[in-house]
């Protein structure tokens, strides 16, 4: 008899033990189970812009047939490009000149081959225009041309608009989608009778800088230059828990 009590004490002990291992067990699992649901979204945030600044630039290029009387030539276009220019709203200080390239034109074989006797000389310069009036300089890229009816031979090339505050706009947009990443998972979970857990992750998207009412995109983003008004549109990739 005293064998038996000295024997149902430890397996008492053993089997209270094993439950309570069991328990801790089980609900280790669930809650391991639980925090292995997730749930991933993609959230997004548009915002129209303005850009608030301007370039243009364009090249003089003449060419004559020596190096001396292409010089001049170069000379006698920029006062009237200058003139031109200073009417429309830009003073000469506001103008910046670029070095003035050249390089000689040689005469051209009957089979297309460069052959060494020089046929004349490419003076050109290019400048660059800036502005905050960013409707001034779409204007004068439009009216820059009829300059070839004073005699200035001028190449210009498509303007850009920049937004200068994109920096901070950044920021603002990602975190915008960042919230419509949680509104989504939150509609998500109350549609299933669940509730939203902590953010296990997250990855910001590239951001598409379009034109008004484009539907470009681009897997490595997207930053146009070429228009005045732009949207911008940035998109948040996340991963949530579900309770």
């Amino acid at each position: 008899m005293e064998n038996k009590n000295s024997l149902f004490l430890p397996s008492a002990i053993l089997g209270i033990s094993f439950i309570i291992g069991v328990v801790f067990f089980t609900n280790a699992w669930k809650s391991s189970q639980s925090a292995n649901q997730t749930i991933s979204v993609t959230g997004s945030a548009k915002k129209e812009i303005v850009s608030d600044l301007g370039f243009l630039r364009g090249t003089i290029s003449v060419q004559s047939s020596t190096s001396e009387s292409a010089f001049a030539e170069l000379n006698r276009q920029k006062p009237i490009l200058i003139s031109y220019l200073e009417r429309k709203g830009f003073p000469k200080d506001k103008i910046e000149f670029n070095t003035i390239n050249s390089y000689p034109v040689y005469e051209m074989s009957e089979q297309g081959y460069q052959t060494g006797r020089i046929n004349g000389y490419i003076y050109s310069q290019r400048i660059e225009i800036q502005s905050t009036d960013v409707n001034k300089i779409k204007e004068l890229s439009l009216d820059i041309t009829s300059l070839i009816e004073k005699g200035v031979s001028f190449n210009v090339e498509q303007p850009e608009y920049h937004y200068t505050k994109m920096a901070d706009l950044k920021i603002e947009i990602q975190a915008a989608a960042a919230k419509d990443a949680m509104i989504r998972a939150q509609k998500i979970a109350e549609a299933t009778d669940r509730d939203l857990g902590p953010m296990r992750s997250a990855r910001m998207g590239v951001l598409q800088i379009t034109p008004k009412f484009s539907n470009a995109i681009s897997d490595y983003g997207i930053n146009d230059l070429s228009s005045i008004e732009k949207e911008i549109i940035g998109v948040v990739n996340a991963s949530f828990e579900i309770e």
